[in-house]
């Protein structure tokens, strides 16, 4: 890398927002918006409850002094107004109507009158006007001023000195005459409702910024929590795409959870990336040493011919012979990694292919045992139903059965015969081709389904086996979500044992339709 590159990737990781960061962030301001709403909701609701029984207590003392006062027909006086009010009232003025009203000594009669126990209240200060706004009344604790109102009653909420007091109007309308005769002023310092809101306010602050700290602190865990693994699977993703030969992992994370799926998920992928890599120097490595053998002969033979072989017909014609021998091994070669790759794409190219196995069995046996007729190719399918379908392309399974028989061909010794069984087991279809010829050890048994691999190479040779049949059959019995396997016992024979999952009529029906529509599809493409 460049010293540019690296300095572009430095300021690129510096410019890099944590993700940590920009959560908590989100949650944190969800939190405060939440918090802040839920708060003018609870304080504006016990706002206005607290207002109405506010309101309701002013509108208790004008209903009082209304129910005294409306009995009077002319304007209100004073002299007209103070006779008027209940005894226990007129008992405790003492110096006309702007004396300050004191309890009674008989409290509890004071008490029983509504309009003293009213008038009395240290919170609420009542004045009387006429309707020259003169005061002909007050309790004596203050004067609130008259302003003009249209309505009967009015309430008017009113802050003084940061605090918030309610002032009603109200026309006093003689109950004879129909006409004002003077208007009540009652003023309500709610002191009960300040203090409650005041508190309320100071209450909710404290609550909303500890919850906000709190669940902010919870959510940065829980993010961190989320996040770490993330960071995990990033900086292993680096080391590998620096390295793709690293065997660097992602530590058991022990959450039980998607991000633990996810990270093994990866750990899967990149093993399996891994081994990608590591067949692939295997595939070149052999391939190339496969090549340059045969390449090496036909070489060899044309340099001989050209110095002096071309004279003499016997050598002309062994050159000859040994070079097409070797450029048909080299086509094999080449078809054989053809297929290989092709094997690996079945998902795309055969998705919905469907064959019937006792026919493409009969087919198959009765082909090899007539290339073959030195061999015995025997077929047992009695405990196979005729109409048993599986999800394979029949080229394919045909490619499948003439590696598995060839290659017992290939190793059979005096016992020229291979036999071939099929029967259900459970919902799979078993194939077993069994041959008795040299076998297979044990510690080959486990690596002959690897590309090139011969457990004989000189014999192999001979026989012009090139190592990748049986990978090309593993490749495609995989792909067609089966298994293949091998019993093998030296000097008796082997036994190579292919299942793949039945389907059922219903479901071979709906593959057959799939696969005409992509039949389809592929022509009107094709024309196109």
């Amino acid at each position: 890398m460049s010293a540019d590159k690296k300095i572009k990737a430095i300021k690129k990781e510096t410019e890099h927002s944590s993700l940590i960061v920009r959560w908590v962030i989100i949650v944190a301001l969800t939190i405060v918006v939440s918090f802040t709403i839920f708060s003018i909701v609870i304080y504006s609701t016990v706002s206005q409850q607290s207002i109405s029984q506010q309101k309701e207590t002013s509108q208790k003392v004008v209903t009082n002094l209304d129910s005294r006062l409306n009995t009077i027909d002319s304007e209100l006086q004073i002299a007209n107004v103070v006779p008027a009010l209940s005894p226990s009232t007129r008992d405790v003025l003492k110096s006309g109507a702007n004396s300050v009203i004191r309890k009674p000594k008989d409290v509890s009669s004071a008490f029983s009158d509504d309009l003293l126990s009213s008038v009395t209240n240290p919170d609420v200060l009542v004045a009387v006007y006429n309707k020259h706004n003169e005061i002909v009344f007050s309790n004596g604790m203050g004067t609130p001023k008259l302003k003009k109102f249209k309505a009967d009653t009015k309430f008017q909420k009113q802050t003084v000195k940061g605090k918030q007091i309610l002032v009603t109007y109200s026309k006093v309308i003689s109950s004879r005459s129909g006409k004002v005769t003077g208007y009540i002023v009652v003023l309500n310092k709610m002191t009960y409702y300040n203090k409650l809101m005041h508190n309320l306010l100071i209450w909710m602050l404290v609550i909303s910024v500890a919850a906000i700290i709190i669940f902010t602190i919870i959510a940065f865990l829980v993010v961190r929590d989320v996040v770490d693994p993330i960071n995990q699977i990033s900086a292993v993703a680096r080391e590998v795409n620096n390295d793709p030969n690293s065997e660097v992992r992602i530590q058991d994370l022990h959450r039980h959870d998607e991000l633990e799926e996810l990270a093994e998920s990866f750990n899967s992928m990149l093993d399996r990336m891994q081994r990608y890599i590591v067949q692939q120097k295997e595939f070149v490595s052999d391939v190339s040493h496969e090549l340059r053998t045969p390449v090496a002969v036909i070489e060899g033979h044309l340099n001989m011919l050209k110095r002096w072989g071309k004279e003499d017909p016997e050598i002309l014609d062994e050159s000859i012979d040994a070079s097409i021998q070797e450029a048909d091994r080299m086509k094999h070669l080449i078809q054989e990694m053809l297929d290989l790759t092709r094997a690996e794409q079945i998902n795309v190219q055969y998705p919905n292919k469907t064959a019937v196995v006792s026919d493409i069995l009969r087919r198959v046996t009765g082909d090899m045992q007539m290339v073959h007729p030195d061999f015995n190719v025997q077929l047992d399918m009695e405990d196979l139903p005729e109409e048993t379908k599986i999800q394979i392309y029949q080229g394919h399974f045909e490619q499948l059965l003439v590696i598995l028989i060839d290659n017992g061909i290939k190793y059979s010794t005096d016992l020229k015969q291979i036999n071939v069984s099929a029967g259900l087991t459970q919902d799979k279809v078993r194939i077993i081709v069994q041959d008795f010829g040299e076998g297979i050890s044990q510690e080959d048994q486990d690596k002959i389904f690897n590309r090139f691999y011969r457990v004989d190479k000189a014999r192999t040779r001979e026989k012009g086996g090139n190592g990748l049949g049986l990978s090309i059959a593993q490749k495609l019995v995989t792909s067609y979500h089966g298994e293949i396997s091998v019993k093998s016992v030296l000097g008796q024979g082997s036994q190579f044992i292919m299942e793949f999952p039945v389907i059922s009529k219903k479901e071979a029906l709906r593959l057959e339709k799939l696969d005409q529509k992509q039949v389809h599809g592929d022509r009107n493409d094709t024309q196109m």
